[in-house]
Formats: structure tokens, C-alpha cells, sequence
């Protein structure tokens, strides 16, 4: 039976650990942070002196969201992790309540100054996929979305579209900052601004997709091609291209971002950006109990990379 790595130790243990294996303290963080270079032998040595140690207990994990086909991948990632670890997770409830080793806030609500009130408890958390900029000591994971906006519209460029609608986040979220950076960096290469006239500024659900895509496309002057912050609403505006008589892409292109799994499902197949969510959820446990351990973050905002996946729904303007 495969032997499973103990939970996050505090650092006392570790030296502990360290002491009664007579290897250094790297190597016990390697072992138990997971890391591939360590001798099989080494790696066992160390689990089982673990598996006599006190494990921690729970770890929060705040999203106060349905947990659809962006939420549900993070959050799948990140307790199957915990598990991994020997750590139970508690969904629901208040962040840094008693009894709670730790949390991982997902696209948290709450105000970088509340951010900074919980910290100051002392109560370790990290922000998973962070709604505005965090406060550069507080432990953040999210996507490159910055250069995955603008591979998507590189991509559209290189197709010749210049008049490109453009359907974004609330204007509030850094994501959307981050993604618009991307978009105007590369229309700014075949020397385009983004219209005004072609921005909308929306919540990412599909009925608000759909009603921003149609006015974008009754526009007098429509755009040739459509950036949507995520699929759900580039499945609204696929709806308002095909009430309107629009084949895709050959008379319009639409572009989503995620790569969630409704972008497979519509006809043509969405092109999109792809993020790692369940990565990101790994990641965001991996700092997580880096923390509970008492280890120094040389890093405490992490992005990770994108990738552009090219489908159907995007063609030559």
C-alpha cells in the first residue's frame, strides 16, 4: 500500500524529524513538501519517523461561490491534496475561527484591509485566485492572465481582426485589469487601441454575455471578432451571433477563456485560454503548508502559466 505523506509539522518538529533520522532539516522539508529529488530510501526513512509524530488537524477553505466548472476543479484539487497530507477539510463557515490549522480563500470578498486584520491574528492563509491586488505579504496564487489575454489576441490580430469586441470582468477585479493589460498589449502591436465603444464590463454569467454580445453586434460598425472573459459568457455571445445570422467564425470569431468543459460542448468548439485550476489549487496548499511549518516564502504571489487552446470558433476576419 502506497505510504502517504504526513500533514504540515510544526517546525519544531521538523528538527525533531531531523535529529532522529540524522538528515538535514532540507531534506526532511523536501520529503514533506513532496519534492521528486530524494532517494526512495531517504523518502521512506523519513515517512515513517513522520507517521509517529502529531499530525495537524483542518484546514478552512472559504469559496462562497457554487462550485460550477471553475470553482469545482480548485476546490477538488485542494482536498484532495489536504488529504494527501492527512489533513481534513472544513468548507463553510468564517475564516480563522479556533480549532482551524489554516485556509485557502478562494476569490475572497473581503477587503485587502480584512485580509490584512486576519493575518495579523496569525492565522495563515492563502489567497487562491485574489478578486483585488493582495497586500504584498499575504500568500497569493492565480493564473497568468496577463499573457494569456494576449495570446488570445495576438492570435485574433494574426487573423487580421482589428475591430475586436472586447467583453470583460467587473471592472473592480485585478483580473480584469491583468487581462486587459494583455488584450491592449497586443493590438497596440499592429498599432490598435481597444474601442471604447466595443468594451463592455460585466458579471461572467451567460445571459449577461448574451446581452452584452447583442449590443455589441448590433453595433452600426459590429466587431469582427469577440474576447470574452470566460466561457460561460462566450456561450451568451455564440447565442446573440447565431440570432442574428452570423456564422462562426467565418463571419464572426469568439474567443473564451478557462477552458472550462461547456467550452467543448458548443458548436463550433470554443477557442479559449486554459488555466490550471486544479494546479492552482495544488499550489495554493503547497504554500499553505510551507506556512503552517514555518518555512520562509521566497515567493508569496505566484502565477502560473496559461496556454492557448486554438478550436473552431475563431477564423480569419
Amino acid at each position: 500500500m502506497e505510504r502517504r505523506r504526513p500533514a504540515a509539522l510544526p517546525v519544531s518538529t521538523v528538527r525533531e524529524l531531523a535529529a532522529e533520522t540524522g538528515l538535514s532539516i532540507a531534506t526532511i522539508s523536501r520529503v514533506l513538501n513532496g519534492h521528486a529529488n530524494v532517494a526512495p530510501h531517504t523518502r521512506d526513512l523519513v515517512l515513517r519517523a513522520a507517521g509517529r509524530q502529531p499530525r495537524a488537524g483542518s484546514v478552512h477553505v472559504h469559496c462562497p461561490y457554487p462550485l460550477d466548472e471553475y470553482f469545482g476543479p480548485m476546490v477538488s484539487s485542494i482536498v484532495d491534496t489536504l488529504e494527501l497530507h492527512g489533513l481534513t477539510t472544513v468548507l463553510g463557515g468564517r475564516p480563522g475561527r479556533s480549532g482551524i490549522d489554516g485556509g485557502i480563500l478562494i476569490l475572497p470578498p473581503e477587503s485587502a484591509a480584512d485580509l490584512s486584520r486576519l493575518r495579523d491574528q496569525g492565522f495563515p492563509f492563502v489567497v487562491l485566485d485574489p478578486r483585488t491586488p493582495p497586500p504584498p505579504d499575504i500568500a497569493a496564487v492565480s493564473a497568468a492572465h496577463l499573457t494569456g489575454a494576449r495570446a488570445l489576441m495576438t492570435h485574433l490580430v494574426q487573423h487580421g481582426h482589428r475591430r475586436v469586441g472586447i467583453i470583460a470582468g467587473p471592472r473592480e477585479w485585478l483580473v480584469t485589469d491583468a487581462r486587459m493589460a494583455g488584450y491592449a498589449a497586443a493590438l497596440a502591436e499592429v498599432g490598435v487601441l481597444p474601442a471604447p465603444d466595443l468594451l463592455r464590463f460585466i458579471e461572467p454569467t451567460v445571459q449577461l454575455g448574451y446581452r452584452a454580445a447583442a449590443e455589441l453586434l448590433d453595433h452600426p460598425a459590429r466587431p469582427t471578432a469577440l474576447a470574452c472573459f470566460n466561457d460561460k459568457i462566450a456561450v451568451g455571445a455564440l447565442r446573440a451571433a447565431r440570432e442574428r445570422g452570423l456564422r462562426v467564425p467565418a463571419d464572426l470569431s469568439i474567443a473564451g477563456f478557462d477552458d472550462a468543459e461547456i467550452s467543448r460542448a458548443t458548436d463550433p468548439m470554443l477557442t479559449t485560454v486554459r488555466q490550471p485550476l486544479a494546479e492552482l489549487g495544488r499550489m495554493a496548499v503547497t504554500l499553505l503548508l510551507r506556512m503552517i511549518n514555518l518555512h520562509d516564502l521566497d515567493a508569496r504571489h505566484v502565477e502560473l502559466a496559461t496556454d492557448l487552446i486554438i478550436r473552431d470558433s475563431t477564423g480569419p476576419a
